[in-house]
């Protein structure tokens, strides 16, 4: 068996590409590195494929998508490569991150040493500065999920193995045979959030998530995002219904169900006044049509959960995000025991 493929996905920023392919080229660990090209309107596909023909070890692949499928598709296409050819650990790096020589290694030695681990992650910090990106991501009580340790000083980054909520999909490696058991990336979601979705599946199947700071890696926050305005905002009103209707078990529905359709009405008036209401608008009506999907994908994950709904109360951040604390005055009129 084939040990380990880590995925880049691009779209119209090879530059970064090859700056991260590079540091993926340099690992203890050497890995075979898939990059998958989202239909790019730029010269990345020639950028690439000039890099690959002056390497002379066959350890770099390029896949061409004929559309942009956004995020989950686009490392789906991947992850089907990878599978297709049975490696036992499938990695994704953004293309605008790049990784310390022992990041693969450090997050392969987490995996193999903890069998039910199905997903690892690390330190994200933020390219030319002092603070953290992401140590992986959490779910809470309002039905929103963040980033670890966003904005937090490089110094206060977790020092300490453990078990975590979620891995951001911008630095993660994934135990190939989880994907037999709960699927790839979901589509629908194109792009934010598809990693929560993820680690909310693996952990209701009883795959545990691990965040370890030895893997540690430096990403260009945004890069891609920025390309499109309002792709952000678009998909976040979009996904955040999805991520909940799918995934929140039992009695937790409900009681988590009336703060989150609490907070994403808040959201969207704060999105209206700031100038983004019409992707926010966009957005809704986006998940809306979506929604009849999401409640059938529902029902398989739910009927297959293997672990409780205490398990996974225990697991869920109890408050609202950080920037978001104004949520706390309404916390009385929502207990959750």
């Amino acid at each position: 068996m084939n040990r380990l493929a880590i995925i880049v996905l691009n779209w119209n920023g090879s530059d970064d590409a090859i700056e991260c392919i590079k540091s993926l080229t340099n690992q203890t660990l050497k890995p075979t590195i898939i990059i998958v090209d989202n239909n790019s309107s730029d010269n990345s596909v020639s950028v690439f494929e000039k890099y690959i023909s002056t390497r002379k070890k066959k350890d770099v692949i390029l896949i061409k998508n004929s559309a942009n499928l956004g995020f989950a598709g686009g490392i789906n296409t991947g992850l089907a490569y990878a599978k297709g050819r049975d490696f036992e650990y499938i990695g994704v790096l953004n293309p605008d991150a790049i990784a310390d020589k022992e990041w693969c290694q450090s997050l392969v030695d987490e995996l193999s040493s903890h069998p039910k681990c199905g997903i690892t992650t690390g330190i994200l910090q933020r390219r030319n500065s002092k603070t953290l990106d992401t140590t992986g991501d959490f779910y809470t009580t309002w039905g929103l999920p963040g980033p670890r340790n966003r904005d937090d000083p490089i110094k206060n980054a977790p020092n300490k193995t453990g078990e975590v909520f979620g891995a951001t999909g911008g630095g993660a490696i994934y135990r190939a045979a989880m994907f037999d058991d709960i699927d790839m990336f979901d589509e629908d979601f194109f792009m934010y959030y598809e990693d929560v979705d993820l680690s909310f599946r693996a952990q209701l199947a009883g795959w545990k998530v691990r965040f370890t700071p030895k893997a540690i890696a430096y990403h260009k926050v945004g890069a891609s995002s920025k390309k499109v305005p309002g792709l952000a905002v678009y998909n976040t009103f979009k996904n955040l219904p999805l991520v909940f209707i799918k995934n929140v078990p039992g009695k937790l529905f409900w009681y988590i169900g009336l703060r989150f359709f609490l907070t994403y009405w808040l959201i969207f008036a704060s999105a209206f006044r700031h100038g983004n209401g019409w992707p926010a608008f966009k957005g809704i009506l986006a998940s809306i049509i979506r929604k009849p999907a999401a409640y059938h994908k529902r029902w398989s994950i739910q009927k297959n959960r293997k672990v409780s709904v205490n398990y996974i109360r225990s697991i869920i951040h109890d408050g609202p995000l950080p920037n978001q604390t104004g949520l706390l005055k309404f916390k009385r009129f929502f207990r959750i025991k």
